[in-house]
Formats: structure tokens, sequence, C-alpha cells
């Protein structure tokens, strides 16, 4: 198969077909039928109202909880009529309420606000969008549906209207009402089935459940995400996430489930929150499992002290007082915000705390957050990262994590690691409820292996150790903490955050460390370049020996390039051969093009440098895109000096660079090292790879001595 044998290839490609389900799929339709349901209906069926997923999701599982496409279709249509003949658009409200008078009784879906009337000792509700008020609502309705008392619930309605000449009394009355939440569901079903999955595919159900495409999160990334669910699984949970804007941060509290309320950081007030002394009525935390407050970062933003020290104990304690008596609850508190600043910049001038406002940038409150999610670390949310592929009617899976919440997972690693005896006795609270939240969303049978286990325990210990190590910026009589865990054969494992291994520096200020030091396991025995003294008039640089060995790189990093871990292995060669049987998409071949545009920079102008890439040979129908591919980078680069040719081997499977120089490099992935950008042309990670992040992968380094 030549390259030159390219000059008539198809420049592309037919447009993609509707994508057929996949295997697993088929596999979540057969073992949990009837509870999950195609994730891109919701968009299908949403059109312009202003209601969240989990009503719709609510509706499609009624309806369209099948993968029989003509099932699907009839349940889309359903849905659509439903949502045309009953929700309530705020510009049609008179329509509607037109209609209930003509008909004499209507249903609607709307979001419903009850608030009691202590003058006529009467409950009375107001409609959202219908916008009336004052309709009456029986006390056994508050009974059964107490969280209509706090701040609004969407429900399914009956509304009656009767005209009276007493211009005092309401004309419409409330003749049913149905929040819209699962009543229901069999537990032991859902563990049964849970054995049926692999630990990758029960964590891609759970991506595709949240609504995201989970080939396109690598393991860190979805456990990332799966963070966010910890607050509804796990009892007084407090979590913080703050990151760059529209990576989603608040949406899952917002739409995800109806157990959890969103409000904006400035509207918050100890009534409203916790306590109102003047009538005895308990704010949020005793009605909702989530209380996330939105927006919550800013300098400038004011709080109310009286509110931040009630937080505090509530957080610390889960209690509250209301005059002189102290009661108790149960509601997860999460803090999510943007930042302004890059994560250096906050390292080198202040801390991760650094965007928060001044009353709660203080050290005991912070030392109450279990959990810090680096959301710098999230992808910015695109379209294609939207999933199409099945997951669990959003109702269903909050009552399932709702049922969970009086369970504890958190010894379930003490049979194979013991903390470190530095951990603070609420360091250790944090990492356990962190821990306990995680195996009750991934292994909620109870089922895990030692490395599984591992995994968990590290993730639960870099949130928390995120959090101290913040907290130490700003409270210098904090004892520092040496995170980490031993095995039961006494090995020893330290835990570190990722942005420690990226910005040593800055991460550390107490240590003295090179802005150089490379990131990854190459900490430890990361060799610092330094100058020698001799006479003043003579300074010789003794340049460091390149390392030999092996370095781990984590997934999301950044601050990576093929200048920083390839290029200074491959200065002098001459001859390099580049084996991977993975060259075959547009983004493989442009990672290779980067490759030999950094080996030509490199090199002196008027030298040539011979690249031979051994490689498997594309089939099918995009076989003449492929060798059409390699004949461009090999045109291209012929007028950099670099004289770049292809040979076909199948049997390959390792990936690996070698050179005349003497070094052989190993590849775990090959160039394929970096996570997909959003594509854009303006992006500025597109123009430089330090701006990217990874995927997780390894490298080593083998020096075989010139001419082996």
């Amino acid at each position: 198969m030549s390259l030159d044998s390219t000059t008539n290839a198809e420049e592309g490609a037919a447009a993609d077909a509707p994508s057929a389900q996949s295997d697993l799929d088929r596999k979540i339709n057969r073992l949990f039928p009837g509870v999950v349901v195609r994730k891109d209906l919701v968009k299908a069926v949403k059109g312009n109202a202003i209601v969240p997923s989990y009503v719709l999701e609510y509706l499609l599982g009624q309806y369209a909880a099948s993968d029989d496409e003509a099932t699907i279709q009839a349940g889309i249509d359903a849905v659509r009529k439903i949502l045309a003949d009953h929700y309530v658009h705020r510009n049609q409200s008179e329509l509607v309420k037109s209609t209930i008078r003509e008909r004499g009784r209507h249903r609607i879906i709307d979001k419903v606000a009850v608030t009691l009337n202590e003058k006529d000792d009467a409950y009375q509700a107001e409609f959202a969008n219908l916008g009336i008020k004052g309709v009456l609502v029986e006390p056994a309705t508050i009974k059964a549906h107490p969280k209509l008392l706090t701040g609004g619930v969407w429900c399914i309605c009956d509304i009656e209207y009767v005209h009276s000449e007493d211009q005092r009394v309401v004309p419409w009355i409330l003749g049913s009402i149905k929040p819209i939440q699962l009543s229901n569901f069999d537990f032991e079903g859902y563990l049964a089935a849970r054995r049926e999955f692999t630990t990758d595919e029960w964590i891609d159900l759970l991506i595709q459940s949240i609504g995201f495409n989970p080939d396109l999160f690598g393991r860190r990334a979805k456990l990332i995400q799966l963070a966010r669910l910890i607050p509804f699984v796990e009892r007084n949970y407090n979590l913080v996430e703050l990151g760059p804007k529209g990576t989603g941060k608040s949406h899952i509290f917002s739409e995800f489930s109806p157990h959890g309320m969103l409000i904006s950081g400035g509207e918050v007030t100890v009534p409203k929150l916790f306590v109102n002394n003047s009538n005895g009525r308990i704010g949020l935390v005793g009605y909702w499992d989530v209380v996330a407050f939105d927006e919550f970062a800013g300098k400038k933003k004011r709080a109310d002290k009286a509110l931040v020290d009630i937080m505090k104990n509530y957080m610390a304690n889960k209690s509250f007082s209301r005059g002189v008596e102290t009661l108790g609850a149960e509601a997860s508190m999460v803090f999510v915000g943007n930042t302004s600043h890059t994560v250096p910049y906050m390292l080198k001038h202040s801390d991760l705390f650094d965007e928060l406002p001044e009353s709660y940038h203080d050290s005991a409150y912070l030392d109450r957050l279990h959990h810090y999610i680096p959301g710098w670390e999230v992808d910015t949310i695109r379209g294609e990262m939207f999933s199409e592929g099945y997951g669990f009617v959003v109702d269903y899976i909050a009552e399932v994590l709702k049922s969970m919440r009086t369970a504890d997972y958190s010894d379930r690693y003490q049979q194979q690691f013991t903390l470190s005896p530095d951990i603070s006795t609420r360091d250790r609270d944090g990492i356990h409820k962190t821990f306990s939240g995680l195996m009750k969303l991934l292994y909620p049978h109870g089922e895990a292996t030692r490395e599984e286990i591992e995994e968990s325990l590290r993730f639960a210990i870099e949130g928390r150790k995120r959090v101290k190590d913040q907290i130490l910026r700003i409270d210098a009589t904090m004892a520092d903490v040496k995170f980490g865990f031993t095995d039961k054969a006494g090995t020893w494992s330290p835990v570190t955050t990722l942005e420690e291994q990226e910005y040593p520096t800055y991460y550390d200020q107490r240590a003295a460390v090179t802005p150089e030091e490379p990131v990854g396991n190459a900490r430890a025995n990361a060799e610092v370049a330094a100058p020698v003294a001799f006479a003043p008039e003579l300074q010789v640089v003794v340049e460091p020996a390149l390392f030999e060995g092996h370095r781990e790189y984590q997934e999301n990093q950044r601050g990576i390039s093929y200048e920083k871990i390839l290029l200074p292995y491959l200065r002098g060669a001459t001859e390099i051969t580049i084996i991977d049987p993975y060259i075959r998409l547009p983004h493989q071949g442009r990672n290779l093009v980067d490759l030999l545009a950094l080996l030509a920079s490199a090199k002196d102008v008027a030298d040539e440098i011979g690249v031979t890439l051994v490689t498997k040979a594309e089939t099918g129908q995009y076989e003449q895109a492929h060798l059409l591919m390699l004949k461009d980078i090999q045109d291209s680069a012929s007028t950099a000096g670099i004289n770049f040719t292809v040979t076909w081997d199948e049997t390959i499977h390792d990936r690996s660079i070698r050179a005349d120089n003497g070094w052989r490099i190993l590849l775990g992935r090959g160039l394929d090292i970096f996570q997909k950008g959003s594509g854009s042309q303006y992006d500025i990670a597109a123009r430089r790879q330090e701006f990217r992040q990874v995927v997780a992968f390894g490298v080593t380094y083998i020096n075989e001595g010139v001419g082996v």
C-alpha cells in the first residue's frame, strides 16, 4: 500500500447516520425496564417550557421508558400533548385561567408554594406561572407534602373555579395536588441489577443518567461529575466547587432531583435557611436533602455575620438554635461559584478560596467543608457532550439515593487500609463522608475490589487535603497534616492534589522547589539544574542528566507538552522511528504533525531528519482518507527538512519512539495524550499544548546507548 496512490482519494465521509443502540444501552434496558429513558428525549420535548429536567423525565418515564422506537415516539407525542394541554406558560396564564373558568375544572403543571396565613389560620397556595394566590390548601395535604412550605414544588394539580359575590373569597379551588416525584421503588431489585454491571459500565450508566456522554470523559473526570451527587446520598455533607463559568456546577442541584433546592448565594437569610424565630417556622434545611448556594463566590459580597455563625455551627454539629431550643437537620450544604483567576495565579497570590466573600474566607468556616471539587478541571459544557444513550429516569435515581442517606459505608476501606495517624478528627470525618458517598454511588451492593476501594479512598483524601492545604495558607496556627494511608503490609501511600503536582513552586511555598520541576510521579525524583560556582570570572552551568525510568501523569493535568516530555530525548537524533498502530483519526494525525513541527524547529535549518512511522493500515471505507492524511503529512514535513516515511506492520501493539541518539521512549498511549478540546479556532489550548488537559498516561525512558 503506497501513500502516493491517494491522489484521487475521497475528501470526506458521508454524514453520520443515527447511532445504533450500544451494548450498554441494551443491557440497561434489559435490567432496568421501565425506569430508564433515552436522555436526548428531554430536549426533544422541552421546547420553550421553562421546567426542570426531572419534571420532563417524570413524564417521559410514564410514557417513553422503552427501547422500542414506536413506543418512544408515541410517548414523546403523549408528553408533548400533556405539556401543550397542561403546562402553564407565564405568557399564557390568562388563557389557562379562562380555560379553568369555562370548564369549571382543569389539570395543570406548575410550581406551587404554600404559606400559612396566621390571621385566617389557613394554608394558602401560590402558583408561580399561573399567577394566582390565596388558594386554600387542606392541612392533610401539607402533612403529606411539607416541602410545599419551603419555596415551591413542581406539581400536577386539578384547579376548579367557583365565583362568589363575596370579594374576599378566592374563586380558585385546589381539587387535587401531586408533587412530581416517584412514590416507591424496589431497592433490592436495584442492588440485584447492579451486580450484573461491571464498574466501568455502572459508572457510564450514572454519567448517562446525569445527561452526559461517558465516551468524552476520562475516569477522573467521571468521578468529579459523580462527586456532585454525594450530597444527595450522604446526610449533612458539606461540599464546595469553585471553577470557571460554564462547567455545569449548578445544573445537578437545579435539574437533577426533586429533593434538592438551588438558591442564589445573595438571597440567603437565617429565617429562610434555618428558622424564623418570630413564628417558629423551620427553614430550608428542615425539608430539603440538599441546599445548594449558587453564585456563592464574590469577594465584595456581604454576608450576615449571624448567618455565618449559625451556618458554622450547623455544618459542624448538624444542629441550630431556635431561641433556647436546639434543632437538628440532615440537609447537605453545597457551595458553588465562579473563579476569575487561574489556579497558579491563586496559589501564587492567595489561595484556592480566594474568590469567597470575606465573611466566609475564614479558617473556622472552611474547616467544616468535607470536600473541594476542583472545578477548574471540569471542561466547559459543549453540545457534543450530552448523551443520546439511556440513563435512569431522574426521579427514580433520586429516590434511590435518598433511600441510602441513612446507610454508612465509611468503614468499607478499613479491612484493607489505615489512614495516617496525622489526620485529625475533622479531616477524617470529611474523608469518611466522601468515601461513604462514593461507595454508595458506585458499589451500593457492597462489592468492590481492593483497587476500587483504593481509588475511592484516594479521591476522598485528595478532596479534603485540598481544603486543609488552603486553610494552612490562611491560618498558620493550624497543624500541618500528612495525608495518606498504609495497607495491611505497612506500605505507605501519600496522597497529593493534582494542582500540587502541577504547580509545586506555588502550591507549597515553604518548599524549595524549582519552577522547572516536572509533574506527575516525577516530583519525588526530579533532578534540579543548579549552576556550579567556580571563580567569579567563570560560571559553568552543568546541565542535568536526562531522567531514566518511568513517570506517570494524571488525568486533567496541564502544563504537559511534547516539548517537555519528548524533545529533550530526541535532540541530536538524525533517524527517529515512531511505532504507533493508531495514527488513523484526524486528531491523531494532528498530534503527529505537532511532533514533526517541534523536531523541525529544534534542528539546524540546514540539517535534515529522517522520521519513520510504523503503523497499521486502515481498511474499509476510510482507507483512502487514511492514506491521504499520511500523504499530506509527508508532503508538509518535507518542506521543513523532515524526510517522513511510513512502514506498515499489522502485528504491532505497543507504542514507542526509538532515536539513533540511543534513547527509546515507551509511550503508554502513544502521542494521543491530550483530551479533546472545544474545537474552536480561537481556543488558546488548540495553539499551545501546555494549556490542554491530558488523559492519564505513562512514559518510560530507556537509554540504550548510541548505536544500539
